[in-house]
């Protein structure tokens, strides 16, 4: 039985469509070093029956990520990541997310619920890169 290198999940209040975060999903993997060169993604069947999707909507997120290079589509065989987004900062990523995790559990305690986090994690990224953000 082959392993799966990604499982994708649809959030109703991420106010994305289906596609848009199938490919947002893959590009995390992809920067964050899950998926890498070679990995098989799952068939767009697969995919739309766990996410149940209409099997159009997953293959155009794989038509998107193939336009930009991330992945080939190889005729009865499987779609295959072509390339990573994966830098130089992967190491920092463990630290980094120990630190974020002690973040999330000061935020929990705090009483904010997920979507709060997000919205305040969003709003401080946003805040540091000089966007004006309400």
């Amino acid at each position: 039985m082959e392993e799966l290198v990604i499982e994708f999940h649809l959030n109703d209040r991420s106010g994305l469509s289906p596609y848009q975060q199938v490919v947002r999903q893959v590009r995390h993997a992809l920067r964050l070093g899950l998926l890498e060169q070679g990995d098989r993604l799952p068939t767009v069947k697969d995919v739309a029956r766990q996410l149940a999707i209409n099997p159009n909507t997953v293959l155009k997120a794989y038509r998107e990520l193939e336009h930009d290079g991330l992945v080939a589509a190889r005729p009865g065989v499987g779609t295959f990541v072509t390339r990573t987004l994966a830098d130089g900062t992967l190491a920092a990523h463990g630290p980094l997310r120990q630190d974020l995790r002690r973040w999330l559990t000061k935020a929990r305690l705090a009483g904010l619920d997920e979507e709060s986090i997000e919205a305040l994690f969003m709003n401080t990224l946003r805040n540091e890169a000089g966007e004006d953000v309400a």
